[in-house]
């Protein structure tokens, strides 16, 4: 079992950049998928950036384009998410999850259900 903390967060302007990071304690992080979704008001949770276990093998949305990078340092326990060039339409609470098990052909992990467990969010918001 493992338990995510998400440190980070907050208030940044247009254009600006902001660091997440998702703490693991209890097993070892090593051993989970790391998946990165946000939920916006009035909206459904989505999906953001994974990284595999080893963290050679990532992935993001197709709303990415380039202004996110998802990193981990399993040493350390440490998931990370670089947001640059931020944009209002980027505000929501963001979460990290872990999964012990994922399918990389199907992309599954696409799907909040294929997640064992799940920070508490937090809130980044854009402002104009």
């Amino acid at each position: 079992q493992v338990q995510l903390v998400e440190p980070g967060g907050g208030l940044v302007q247009a254009g600006g950049s902001l660091s997440l990071s998702c703490a693991a304690f209890g097993r070892a992080f090593s051993n989970y998928f790391v998946g990165w979704f946000r939920q916006a008001p009035g909206k459904e949770r989505e999906f953001v950036a994974g990284i595999g276990f080893s963290g050679c093998y990532t992935d993001y949305a197709d709303f990415v384009k380039g202004w996110l990078t998802i990193s981990r340092d399993n040493a350390k326990n440490l998931v990370y998410l670089q947001m640059n060039s931020l944009k209002p339409e980027n505000t929501a609470v963001y979460y990290c999850a872990a999964a012990t098990v994922v399918g990389y052909r199907s992309r599954n992990y696409y799907r909040d259900d294929r997640y064992d467990y799940w920070g508490q969010g937090t809130q980044v918001t854009v402002s104009s």
